[in-house]
């Protein structure tokens, strides 16, 4: 056998580098750092590649496998020169023009950065100054306690614990320990094996002891040691429950003592947590060396009788205490945690000791005297405190508390208020238990001339004069605000408001209606918007539930601005949603007084006459608004008045009068209605309508409604040429009506049948009302009714451009609903909620997402977010009706019925087009509601 090394056991050459023929350079470890050899220098690799040259033939590289070239050197300046460009501006000629922009941009980047110095140091700082709030220095944290060192005497040096040896070596010691190995006996194994067999065998003597192991009989069951053993077990979990430890199995206790039980229970809190008792004595070490540093310090002391507390050695918490007592008898913490720590006759004596040592302490009397189990040594308690602490009101409220006869709590009162003249509790307590009026006027004279600053006198004199009817009320009230400002003691204003509701709330409406009209404009100038701003306080009453606050508001602004329609209008919808009708009508009554041309009033008058079913009454208030106000809406007002009542030649007169004295765009308009619904249409009546709306036109033109009717009348006598001439010319009067233009869109696609003309005439809207969204919307649905989905979706797609509405919640409904797949729903709503924002449409079109998915809880949130960012829209009411009809109770839908009352919608895509139908003029809410309902799909 050759003596040869093979080749990867043989010595590699020297200043041999792996990989140094294709071009690898080697590269450095922490091994070759130190002692180690030195690479090859870079001579020595250069004549190593120069002989590989030599030996294949080729040039000679460099020393990292690149041919040798030039040694350039740097010449940095000349990226510097503007004489020396290169490159693409190489031929350029650096001229003056030149210097001046580098100037100008020079001088811009410099006047920037001075514009943005001052805001990014301070934004810069601010960020640091966060971040050393957040993240403290360890120095910064231990900067007060290395302060505090300096105090330090020597003797408290020596008394510093020493800290466990918390090193890796000592851990590491101990886990060695726990991990040690010991031998295993031989029996433990044979136990071991014998535990799993089974003795077949029978013995025919007498059983046999079971401890040896020759005599085993698997045939025979010891019932009585198994008794015993259970019964051992039984007596043990019943010591446990009667000591009231926590590892009591409570499913074997038959018989609990219940006080004990409920004790243990307590208890169990504190020690159902498992503590490590190392911990525990660590934190001992160190609570043991604050009150040897410092014997004077309580807290160190109650710190650590809480910690042998938690850790079930109250016997030890109780020394401690003692002795925290002992050395700092004056401490009143000290003394109420010992006495928390004490039961019974104990916790008296500790008590009793504590109010000797600190007998001007108020928490100690009040401790000692709820250690008391009887009301007379309760009241000898407070009496012997009071000796002590005539001043302190609250054991004065202690004692009146426990006091069961009137007449000793009046008596013990008038002493507490000569003792106290300033606690105006007292007083106030006093006046309300004294047997006359006189007495209690007595008793708020004596307070409010000890606390002149103080408004609580003055608003219970006001109490005190509304509960006995006395009509000095507002009189009182008044002297207290000019007392108070004299003063300087006078509260904000909405304080006073605060004050004002709760006298309401208390009963004392006339009290607070006092303090609104004495205080509501204190401190505002006659420059401030005052109007507004009490418009809002008053809203601001009404939203807490403080109504009578809210028509006292109301009264006062209506003193001010007698002739305010807003004011009334506000005052009120106060009382018709939070009122009584006759106090509706009271406050209607004076509106149209204070604001005889105000029609709006004199309408909702009428209204709410009519609606109680006073007809004749409503009569009687239009009657009075003609003779004040002849306009064109009391006048349709009446023709509904009379029309509802089935008056209709009376109506009829009324819109001939009506023509002739107000001959306005709408009268016209409800004369052509009234002919086209007053009987039914036939050819008569609607030569009599086409008559109407022919002089309508005339005085009016460019009305696009007449032209709407027209049409109309025209399709219901299937003259489609004709109606489609009526609109077509409406469109060149009125190009900016879009109802005409989807008239005349519908009408080519439903009567002639042609979807072409129809899109056409969407497309010559669109152009003359650009970024519309009902006109971009018919187009979808155009589209999509002649089943070309391809088409409606691009135009959706086009619709919903930045550019054009893409803040359009019934484009993104459409979308939502017909043009996407099931699956898309729920993220399309997500998205175009956050694109558009708000918009009750889009809000239904997301709870009936959540109905369809059968979340109902929040499909109601939804459909009432919608309610309430517009109430005046119908179809929002409708869908969330037909929800509550599947998913909601009988109340519920009550509620919404009365709110949608109250809310009258007059909009909607389906509501307007139910309600405005011929024939549906007089339809009350509640049966357009359920025209809509049946309608909706």
């Amino acid at each position: 056998m050759s003596g040869r090394k093979d080749f990867l056991s043989q010595q590699a050459p020297e200043n041999y580098v792996a990989g140094l023929g294709r071009g690898a350079t080697g590269f450095t470890t922490r091994s070759d750092l130190g002692p180690a050899r030195e690479g090859p220098s870079e001579d020595q690799i250069k004549e190593a590649l120069a002989k590989r040259a030599a030996q294949l033939g080729a040039p000679t590289p460099s020393a990292y496998g690149a041919v040798e070239k030039k040694e350039e050197e740097d010449d940095d300046d000349r990226f510097q020169d503007p004489e020396n460009e290169v490159g693409l501006f190489a031929t350029g000629a650096y001229d003056r023009d030149d210097d001046e922009a580098d100037r100008i941009y020079q001088d811009i980047d410099e006047r920037m950065d001075r514009r943005r110095k001052i805001r990014r140091e301070a934004r810069e700082k601010q960020e640091r100054d966060e971040y050393e709030a957040k993240n403290p220095k360890i120095q910064q944290q231990f900067a007060d306690l290395k302060r505090s060192l300096g105090s330090v005497t020597d003797e408290q040096w020596q008394n510093i614990p020493e800290v466990g040896d918390l090193t890796g070596k000592n851990r590491r010691t101990k886990q060695n320990s726990k991990q040690r190995f010991y031998a295993v006996p031989d029996s433990v194994i044979a136990g071991a094996r014998n535990s799993t067999e089974f003795d077949t065998s029978v013995s025919d003597g007498a059983q046999t002891n079971r401890s040896g192991s020759d005599n085993l009989d698997g045939t025979m069951t010891n019932f009585a040691d198994i008794g015993a053993a259970r019964d051992k077990v039984l007596q043990v979990n019943l010591d446990k429950a009667a000591m009231g430890s926590a590892e009591a199995n409570s499913g074997s206790v038959s018989t609990i003592d219940p006080k004990g039980y409920l004790t243990s229970l307590a208890k169990t809190d504190l020690r159902s947590k498992d503590f490590d008792i190392g911990d525990v004595k660590r934190v001992e070490s160190l609570l043991q060396s604050v009150i040897r540093t410092n014997s004077r310090h309580p807290p160190g002391y109650i710190a650590l009788a809480r910690l042998h507390e938690l850790a079930g050695k109250p016997v030890k918490a109780r020394d401690v205490m003692s002795q925290c007592c002992t050395l700092n008898p004056h401490s009143e913490d000290g003394w109420l945690e010992n006495i928390r720590l004490n039961e019974g006759h104990n916790a008296k004596v500790i008590a009793a000791a504590a109010v000797k040592e600190n007998p001007q302490s108020t928490r100690l009397w009040t401790r000692a005297t709820e250690l008391e189990t009887d009301q007379q040594s309760k009241k000898r308690v407070l009496r012997r405190a009071l000796d002590l602490l005539p001043k302190s009101v609250v054991l004065w409220k202690q004692l009146v508390q426990l006091s069961q006869d009137e007449s000793e709590a009046r008596l013990l009162l008038s002493k507490a208020c000569s003792e106290i003249p300033a606690a105006i509790e007292l007083h106030l307590a006093l006046a309300r238990i004294v047997e006359t009026v006189d007495e209690a006027r007595k008793v708020l004279n004596t307070c409010r001339r000890a606390n002149p600053k103080n408004a609580e006198v003055w608003i219970a004199a006001t109490r005190l004069e509304e509960q006995v009817g006395s009509k000095n009320t507002s009189n009182i009230m008044k002297r207290g605000v000019q007392s108070l400002a004299n003063e300087n003691a006078m509260l904000k204003r909405e304080e006073w408001i605060e004050q004002a509701e709760k006298c309401e709330e208390e009963g004392a409406v006339l009290t607070g209606q006092c303090i609104i009209k004495e205080t509501l404009s204190y401190g505002l100038d006659e420059d401030d918007d005052r109007k507004k701003l009490f418009m809002e306080d008053a809203q601001a009453s009404i939203s807490r539930g403080r109504y009578e606050i809210a028509r006292a508001i109301y009264a006062y602004i209506l003193r001010i601005w007698p002739t305010s329609k807003s004011a009334w209008e506000a005052s009120a919808n106060l009382e018709k949603v939070h009122g009584k009708r006759e106090d509706l009508w009271n406050v209607l009554e004076k509106a149209v007084e204070a604001v005889p041309q105000a029609d709006d009033l004199w309408i909702q008058y009428a209204n709410e006459k009519y609606q109680s079913g006073d007809v004749d009454g409503a009569r009687i208030v239009l009657g009075k608004a003609f003779n004040q106000s002849p306009s064109e809406n009391i006048y349709l007002e009446a023709i509904n008045l009379e029309a509802k009542n089935g008056q209709i030649d009376q109506a009829r007169e009324l819109l001939q009068q009506a023509r002739q004295e107000a001959g306005t765009d709408r009268v016209w308009i409800k004369s052509v209605a009234f002919a086209r619904t007053h009987p039914e249409i036939n050819e008569t009546n609607s030569s009599i309508a086409l008559d109407l709306v022919n002089q309508a036109l005339q005085l009016y033109p460019s009305n696009w409604k007449l032209w709407a009717q027209k049409a109309q009348i025209y399709t219901t006598l299937s003259l489609v040429p004709q109606a489609r001439e009526a609109y077509t010319t409406g469109t060149r009067a009125n190009p900016k009506s879009v109802t005409l233009w989807l008239l005349l869109s519908r009408l080519e696609e439903m009567q002639a049948g042609s979807v072409v003309k129809a899109r056409s005439v969407l497309d010559r809207a669109k152009a003359q009302n650009p970024k519309n969204e009902r006109l971009w919307l018919e187009s979808v649905r155009l589209e999509r009714r002649a089943g070309n989905v391809t088409a409606a979706k691009n135009l959706m797609a086009r619709a919903l451009q930045p550019g054009e509405c893409h803040k359009s919640g019934m484009l993104w409904s459409e979308r939502i609903w017909h043009l996407e797949p099931r699956t898309q729903r729920k993220p399309l709503s997500l998205e175009a909620v956050k694109v558009v924002e708000s918009d009750p449409t889009l809000f239904v079109t997301v709870a009936r997402v959540f109905w369809a998915e059968r979340k109902l809880e929040k499909a109601v949130t939804w459909f009432e977010k919608a309610i309430l960012l517009d109430s005046d829209v119908g179809d929002t009411w409708a869908w969330y009706w037909k929800f509550l009809e599947m998913h909601g109770g009988e109340e519920k839908r009550a509620d919404v019925l009365e709110k949608l009352r109250l809310a009258e919608p007059r909009h909607g895509e389906a509501w307007a087009a139910v309600r405005k139908g011929v024939g549906r003029e007089g339809w009350g809410v509640e049966r357009v509601l359920e025209e809509v309902v049946r309608g909706l799909e």
